[in-house]
């Protein structure tokens, strides 16, 4: 991949669905070149493919976080078990280093998430946590 290919993707990631046209006038190049690009990034498994993004999937969560926990002895199974029956619980992710595993969490109010952060560190097992508030998203995966 190369600057040119680097260009085309960002274009691409704030308009996923802008025309070959006018990805070619914004990145001066020619319509065959940008689709010739487009093609080998896809076949390449570079690009695996296009997303959108719902007025709704960013609504429906006003207040967003990442809560690193770490997890005393063996009890980590037991613990993603409970994070994944809360519905403020958004994704989760095991990690290597100094977490255990990081919940990604959507509330409508600082307060829902105050309280649903008071009860995850009250699960057996839960030793520690820290906590960081998402302020925005430039760019989200699917």
């Amino acid at each position: 991949m190369d600057s040119t290919d680097t260009r085309l993707i960002s274009v691409l990631r704030h308009n996923g669905r802008a025309s070959v046209s006018d990805l070619a006038s914004t990145l001066s190049l020619s319509r065959a070149t940008v689709r010739a690009r487009l093609d080998r990034l896809q076949a390449s498994g570079d690009v695996v493919g296009f997303t959108v993004v719902l007025k709704e999937d960013v609504a429906r969560d006003p207040v967003r976080a990442l809560m690193m926990i770490g997890i005393e002895g063996r009890g980590t199974d037991r613990v993603i078990r409970q994070l994944g029956s809360l519905q403020q619980v958004r994704a989760l992710h095991s990690t290597n280093g100094r977490w255990d595993v990081i919940a990604e969490l959507g509330t409508e109010t600082l307060e829902a998430l105050d309280d649903v952060l008071s009860r995850i560190r009250k699960f057996d097992g839960v030793s520690q946590s820290e906590t960081s508030l998402l302020l925005s998203t430039r760019k989200s995966g699917a």
